[in-house]
């Protein structure tokens, strides 16, 4: 019987060679390859293209350095950013004005910058006036130099009022004033005024309340809304356990603020509310639509829970 394996094996003299030479190949490629990496790739030699990097590396360094020795050369020391010069305020360009009327252009033609211009503005704006040039000196932020080069260009006019105390002898004003102080007849104890509607001259019957109270109290519920209860008279320094036994408070004529309307400048006039907080408001507005209650600005930094609870009373959602 034949083996069949033998003719599977078979191989012939030709292809016997074919199979030698494809065998010392691949031995040769092997071999090539495991001497190449043992001996010219040993650890620690960087490949062609790390040496091309770092030669790239090493000519940027150079000529970086010479760069810095140039500068130095010059005369120049430190940071571009450190050798900063502080920036001055420009130059003023005075010219006489009165700061009672003058408007921001004025002072930005002074040389004011645009953001004292609009304290003065807002100063004059809640009822402050300038009656002598050294009240010019109070604004935030006027530096001294300031102060002097522009205060011989101040020109304060007078009032009607001041016009009459001019022209009348100074006893005769003070006399007037004592027999105006003498005419205001004060209420008997037992009578108790609406905080919210009086006038000064009302206010001035109460006892221990003059023209100066009187005129903060009704200046401060203008800007407020109205008094919501009168421990509230305590944010303008005034006693109000002393004077709680004269006032009644009536909460309908509060002043209410249409929280869904307001913009930012309406906002920040109130007592209760600074800009950030106004700020906080109208963006609420623009993201999420109407307020419907204060609970949302609760999510806002700007907002504790005492300024939500003092501001309660003095919003509506219309």
């Amino acid at each position: 019987m034949r083996n069949p394996l033998r003719n599977l094996l078979y191989f012939s003299r030709t292809e016997r060679r074919g199979i030698l030479v494809l065998c010392g190949l691949i031995v040769l490629a092997i071999g090539g390859q495991i001497a190449y990496h043992c001996c010219y790739l040993r650890p620690g030699r960087p490949s062609p293209a790390d040496l091309a990097l770092q030669d790239s590396l090493l000519r940027e360094y150079d000529t970086f350095v010479a760069s810095l020795q140039r500068y130095e050369t010059s005369g120049s020391k430190g940071h571009p950013q450190q050798r900063r010069t502080p920036r001055t305020p420009p130059a003023l360009t005075p010219f006489p004005f009165d700061p009672n009327t003058a408007d921001s252009a004025d002072f930005r033609r002074m040389g004011l910058p645009g953001w004292m211009a609009r304290n003065i503005v807002r100063y004059r704006q809640k009822g402050g006036r300038f009656r002598r040039p050294h009240d010019f000196r109070k604004i935030y932020g006027l530096t001294d130099e300031q102060y002097a080069t522009l205060a011989p260009y101040i020109r304060i006019a007078a009032t009607p009022e001041d016009n009459r105390k001019a022209d009348a002898p100074p006893t005769l004003w003070r006399q007037a004033e004592t027999d105006s102080t003498r005419r205001t007849v004060k209420y008997p104890a037992g009578t108790v005024v609406d905080l919210n509607r009086a006038d000064t001259a009302e206010l001035k019957r109460i006892p221990g309340i003059g023209s100066g109270i009187a005129r903060l109290i009704v200046g401060y519920r203008q800007r407020l809304g109205g008094f919501h209860h009168i421990g509230q008279l305590e944010e303008i320094h005034l006693d109000s356990r002393q004077l709680s036994p004269w006032f009644r408070i009536d909460t309908t004529a509060i002043r209410r603020i249409p929280l869904n309307r307001a913009g930012i400048e309406r906002l920040r006039l109130h007592p209760y509310l600074n800009f950030y907080q106004a700020r906080a408001i109208v963006e609420w507005r623009r993201k999420h639509g109407r307020l419907r209650n204060l609970k949302p600005l609760a999510l806002y930094d700007e907002f504790t829970a005492d300024d939500l609870r003092r501001l309660q009373p003095y919003v509506c959602f219309d």
